[in-house]
């Protein structure tokens, strides 16, 4: 394992054009030969980049005067090879330095001859994707087996991919070892092992496991409290009695949702253009945590996410439901309206859940109107279609899918469905989102008293009008010789007191009490949406009517209610146990946050570009299991503490964990490395560092300073409100000690300690963080001001525990950060280390030296491997 303060300088070879490349044109040889980056297929994130916001942009803006009809200056832009070999002017293409490439100079028009289009610049956000797509090396999804003037191979686009079959039920393998079987999934680990002749590692120690397990569930480090009580606890079942107690604590649905979190792309902004402040986002993070705590079935989550307006129109109109119908008024002409009743906080939850629709970034003030509502509804089924199906379907935004049996045809009518939606309030301007009002009994009684002191001065000052206008007639003046502003004509004193009573509603106006509201979104009006000829909106083609992708849904679907968006209706068909992606893309989420890596590696993409699943069969059991409730034959499974039920997300927890494969050690053995030194058969547990949130809240924990205060919002602008000022100066703080799944998420500006371990983009689906180790991290360690005042509390803490002597409190350090007492050896070099520690200070008092010995030596413990690592 590598130290977490050590790293590597290594060179991109992606970024290198062969000059191989280059020589053989120069000497008439023929073909370029493709970059390094294009022998390698390109990794799904790349290449659904590439689909997305490169080849869209090459074949609409370039392609007319540089594709297969039209070469002009020599030069084609429909391959990689095509842009390397480049034209007159010599190679397009310098893979890894945009600013050298012709290519992106006369795009952005920093050449100085060459400047395209020739009609005006590409859009800003357009050069800045191509300039992002040559920085990464050009990548081009099967380049290496295309010919110059190809850019995808058809027959790829298959409906028999793995992904796409039906969810088999397959029996349990048949093993050697079956003592080693505590979990159905132990046979199928087991039996892959055996095939190759390999063994699993031994079981881990319990204090180790208990570490992994907590940190897992809650994202915290285990109390040395808890750690004694396992280790005393003989029983047979003392293990699964810890995990019944972590699945059972809040901490779990901050974990956990923390986790879908990464998926539903959460951030407290919108980033992009116009960086203003999610200022109600908090509340669908707080239902995510809370359904997570909950165990809602995940059909359900599925559904209210996608549809959660729609469960409460259902209920609400429900003949003999019991619920007050809800009507809406607009008393001071702003949206959203408030509604004349207050839903039950159950129905008000729903309509929270479809925050996850709203939550993408978006260009607000997009001057063009149309594209703007095309771009928003391209994010939805983008997001959609990788959180809950694993599929790239925004690729087909412009033109079939090049790899996965999708149409343009299935695009848009999916397109069709999320265009009926409000997503929007108003796309004026700097645009606003949709929010869904969610006012209390209290709230609404309130906004009754407001609207009673408007109206009561309002009427003052119409009867004040109406009584000099009378006066005015009265004293002899006509209708027709009344001024235009007939207030011009009133009395200095009739004046004086209109300006009063209009100052004092002034002052009530400002006093409106906020009605609670959460991002969201609401039925728009019913439409089908034509294909969007290479993506474009203003070059229209067939209309299709709303619908699912054929290659799942199948030929004969049902019709969608023509007034409704669809929205329930796609959901529902989503979380059909029959779906064959829904299930197994799940399952495989929670295999790979338990266990580091996925079945299916590629967690967010099962397409043809995505890695395919390692144990194919244990994934199906999983997926089959999972949606059914049923772990075994009989409809129950001894593994289980409580009886399943479909969709349970912690009988899913139970199974993983209460197996041999969880509880394997991380032990190494030189024999199945040298067989499998991916680890891909999971011979043995894997070493994990922990996340940013697990870093930053365990160095809480264990200083005792952690605020476990669960929801809320720690947001220091209103909503709408911009972040960032004129001088681009963030004034968002994290300082406060609350879990850092409350810190703001401010996309364009995340907080650096989180951009320091890998946190992950908030502007993107991103289910499968990254872990690297880089210099800087050191430097958090040795110089944060975090890592040094927890330092600092827990060595002060450990210090007033007068019963133990030295050896005692470096032992009790130990075990609040490590799980484990010191050894003797380790008592000895720390009583020396604490000892030097304090003649480096010779200045200060006795007892000042001593506490400042003591910190330095807890934040030497505190940055060590060992905290940061799980194993």
């Amino acid at each position: 394992m590598r130290h977490p303060f050590s790293f590597t300088v290594s060179g991109t070879v992606s970024g290198i054009l062969l000059l191989a490349g280059t020589a053989g044109l120069a000497a008439g040889a023929g073909k370029p030969l493709l970059p390094a980056a294009a022998k390698k297929a390109p990794s799904p994130e790349d290449a659904r980049f590439f689909e997305t916001s490169v080849r869209p942009v090459l074949a609409t803006r370039c392609q007319t005067c540089h594709g297969a009809e039209r070469q002009s200056g020599g030069l084609r832009v429909d391959s990689l090879a095509a842009l390397l070999k480049g034209g007159a002017s010599g190679p397009a293409l310098l893979p890894g330095k945009p600013e050298q490439s012709l290519l992106v100079q006369a795009l952005t028009y920093q050449h100085k001859q060459l400047k395209m289009p020739p009609g005006g610049k590409l859009p800003d956000r357009q050069q800045a994707d191509l300039a992002r797509w040559v920085s990464q090396g050009a990548p081009w999804p099967n380049a290496a087996s295309a010919p110059a003037h190809e850019g995808v191979v058809s027959e790829r686009r298959s409906a028999n991919h793995w992904s796409f079959h039906p969810v088999r039920r397959p029996a349990l393998p048949v093993v050697k070892d079956r003592a080693w079987v505590k979990s159905p999934i132990d046979a199928f680990i087991l039996a892959g092992l055996e095939k190759k002749g390999l063994h699993p590692a031994p079981p881990a120690d319990r204090r180790t496991l208990l570490r992994r397990a907590t940190f897992d569930l809650t994202g915290l480090p285990p109390t040395p409290e808890e750690m004694e009580a396992f280790l005393a606890d003989r029983s047979p079942d003392a293990w699964k009695k810890v995990i019944e107690r972590l699945l059972a604590s809040p901490a779990y649905g901050e974990r956990w949702g923390r986790h879908w979190l990464d998926v539903a792309r959460y951030a407290d902004s919108n980033g992009l253009d116009e960086n203003v402040a999610h200022g109600n986002a908090w509340r669908y993070r707080d239902w995510v945590v809370q359904c997570f705590n909950q165990d809602k079935p995940y059909d359900q989550f599925v559904t209210e996410q996608l549809a959660g307006d729609l469960l409460v129109k259902e209920e609400t109109s429900r003949p003999g439901s019991g619920v007050q119908p809800i009507s809406f008024v607009n008393p001071t002409n702003q949206l959203p309206a408030i509604p004349t009743a207050s839903l039950a906080p159950a129905l008000q939850q729903k309509l929270i859940a479809t925050g996850f629709l709203t939550l993408g970034p978006k260009v607000l003030a997009e001057a063009d109107k149309d594209k703007m509502v095309m771009d928003i509804v391209d994010e939805q089924i983008d997001t959609t279609g990788r959180a809950f199906m694993g599929l790239t379907l925004g690729c087909a935004r412009c033109h079939d899918h090049k790899f996965d049996p999708l149409s343009t045809e299935d695009y848009y009518g999916l397109a069709g469905i999320f265009k009926s939606t409000r997503t929007m309030e108003s796309l004026k301007t700097v645009a606003r989102w949709w929010e869904n009002a969610i006012p209390s009994p209290q709230d609404l009684a309130a906004q009754q008293t407001f609207q009673k002191r408007i109206a009561d001065v309002q009427a003052q000052i119409q009867t004040v009008v109406a009584r000099s206008r009378q006066e005015l007639l009265d004293g002899g003046k006509t209708e027709a010789e009344l001024p235009k502003d007939v207030e011009t004509a009133f009395k200095p004193e009739t004046k004086a007191e209109l300006k009063v009573l209009r100052d004092k509603l002034a002052a009530i106006q400002k006093e409106a009490p906020e009605m609670p509201s959460a991002m969201g979104v609401a039925e728009a009006e019913a439409v089908e949406v034509p294909v969007h000829i290479r993506g474009d909106h203003l070059n229209l083609g067939k209309v299709v009517p709303r619908r699912f992708p054929i290659v799942l849904a199948g030929q004969s679907q049902p019709a969608i209610e023509k007034k409704a968006s669809g929205r329930l209706e796609l959901a529902r068909w989503l979380v059909d146990p029959k779906h064959p992606l829904t299930s197994r893309v799940f399952v495989n989420r929670v295999w790979r946050w338990h266990f580091g890596k996925g079945i299916v590696a590629s967690t967010d993409n099962f397409g043809f570009l995505g890695e395919t699943p390692t144990h194919p069969e244990l994934l199906d059991y999983l997926a089959s299991g999972f949606a059914s409730g049923e772990w075994s034959g009989d409809g129950k499974s001894p593994a289980l503490s409580t009886a399943p039920h479909p969709w349970a997300i912690k009988d899913l927890h139970r199974i993983l964990m209460l197996s041999s494969t969880y509880q394997m050690s991380s032990r190494f053995d030189p024999k199945a490395a040298a067989v499998d030194p991916e680890n891909s058969l999971r011979w043995r547990a894997p070493i994990r560092r922990l996340e940013a949130e697990e870093l930053r809240d365990a160095i809480l924990s264990v200083s005792g300073t952690l605020d476990r205060t669960m929801g809320g919002s720690l947001l220091q602008v209103k909503n709408h409100e911009f972040f960032f000022d004129h001088t681009s100066k963030d004034g968002t703080k994290y300082t406060a000690p609350r879990r850092s799944l409350y810190m703001p998420v401010v996309r364009n500006n995340v907080y650096d300690v989180f951009q320091l371990f890998d946190f992950a983009d908030p502007a993107v689906l991103d289910s499968n963080r990254a872990s690297t180790t880089v210099a800087p991290q050191a430097l958090f360690w040795m110089n944060s001001d975090l890592v040094k005042s927890s330092a600092a509390a827990l060595a002060s803490k450990t210090l007033a525990r007068t019963e133990l002597d030295d050896a005692g409190r470096i032992g009790q350090l130990h075990l609040t950060l490590y799980g484990r007492p010191a050894t003797p050896a380790e008592a000895e070099r720390g009583k020396g280390a604490i000892a030097r520690l304090e003649r480096l200070s010779p200045e200060m008092e006795p007892a000042k030296r001593r506490e400042n010995a003591w910190a330095w030596y807890t934040h030497a413990l505190l940055a060590a491997n060992e905290f940061i690592y799980l194993r």
